[in-house]
């Protein structure tokens, strides 16, 4: 039997081609995935304690776009879900990002809105032009908070000082001067109420998609036909790192379970200073599942291992242009997602950019590419 197409990767990108790909289009789909699961990062499961945990670090879903939304929720219910952060500065669990209760709480004070600002203003150091990641937080607070707060996280995070990082890592942060402590503030703030999974076994649940698991893009590109291909893997490997490798920074993760309903006060805790890891995630608290004893888990950055973060640097993006004049160049190969673009995407960014290359490749109007088509019940089960 010959396919339409071989998408490689069962992640959100790969995934929702192939739901739409087959769901909408009649196409015949090939999904491969080198890990023996689908699902991507996104990929939960249930630990041997009966906890369910994201096996590659906490993921917490959070749009603006009803496109998006509305689409995704085809496969899942929701559980409402507003994620928030504390940091543990000083010997005090702080809220993060920086607010009002945050910089009352480090230095006993009792600043209004107004107050806080005026203190924002006295202690930054404007920078002319913005160009670091530390440009962004002295020039906003100052350098005091900088330091307590970033400088020795984004070291951890990133392996190198944030004055050595573009602007984009921090400016993703915001400052608050009022007490809202949601790490996010996204129309839309929910979970899977059964998990990712479980949404990704339903997004693909369609006699047009076949799957391979524990395959790789070498393995199977000549054994099975195919028309064209969807590729979500790294774009400098497809390429065989013919211009050399694109960096990333990946993660090594711990878990721990604890014979207790729960030790955390919020879903996670971030180390900018004390501890060799950057942040301990609880998963309850993002899936709401009630269960005797809890599982957290520790994330320890480093150089080597799977691919996670883009390393945003000048020389890096151009190194990733002349990968993307190749990848433009090649017939018949779409290139997709954070590893195909190098680029980091949140999930549902990640998705928009799927939905948008169906409405390419398919000619179909914006209007129509994430439109609901009927799934049957078993699957919505």
């Amino acid at each position: 039997m010959a396919f339409d197409y071989l998408i490689v990767g069962a992640g959100f990108s790969g995934s929702v081609l192939a739901e739409r790909l087959a769901r909408v289009a009649g196409k015949r789909i090939l999904l491969i995935d080198k890990r023996p699961h689908i699902a991507g990062n996104a990929y939960d499961h249930f630990d041997e304690a009966g906890v369910q945990v994201h096996k590659y670090g906490p993921h917490i879903f959070h749009t603006n776009s009803k496109e998006v939304f509305d689409y995704l929720s085809q496969f899942t219910e929701w559980r409402p879900y507003q994620h928030r952060v504390k940091a543990s500065v000083d010997g005090q669990l702080l809220p993060i990002p920086i607010n009002l209760d945050t910089v009352n709480g480090l230095y006993g004070l009792s600043m209004s809105s107004y107050d806080v600002e005026s203190f924002f203003n006295a202690a930054a150091e404007r920078v002319e032009q913005v160009k670091t990641s530390e440009d962004v937080i002295v020039n906003r607070v100052g350098r005091e908070l900088y330091e307590k707060f970033f400088r020795n996280y984004t070291r951890k995070q990133w392996g190198m000082d944030p004055s050595e990082l573009d602007a984009q890592v921090t400016a993703r942060v915001p400052v608050r001067t009022n007490r809202d402590d949601r790490y996010f503030t996204d129309t839309y703030q929910v979970m899977p109420r059964r998990g990712y999974t479980r949404m990704f076994e339903r997004m693909i649940d369609h006699p047009n998609i076949k799957v391979l698991l524990n395959t790789t893009y070498a393995e199977i590109v000549d054994e099975i036909a195919h028309a064209e291909v969807i590729y979500t893997g790294p774009v400098d490997e497809y390429f065989d790192y013919c211009y050399g490798k694109l960096p990333y920074r990946s993660l090594r993760f711990e878990f721990e379970t604890f014979d207790t309903p729960q030790v955390q006060p919020v879903a996670v805790i971030n180390y900018p200073n004390e501890q060799p890891y950057t942040r301990v995630t609880e998963f309850k608290h993002l899936t709401g599942q009630v269960h005797a004893k809890t599982t957290v888990v520790y994330e320890y950055p480093q150089a080597e291992g799977d691919p996670y973060y883009p390393v945003p640097r000048p020389e890096n993006t151009a190194l990733y242009q002349q990968y993307k004049a190749l990848a433009d160049a090649t017939a018949g190969v779409h290139f997709v997602g954070r590893l195909g673009t190098y680029k980091y995407y949140n999930m549902d960014q990640v998705t928009a950019q799927a939905l948008t290359l169906f409405a390419r490749i398919t000619g179909r109007p914006r209007a129509e590419i994430s439109a609901a088509v009927p799934v049957p019940a078993t699957v919505r089960s």
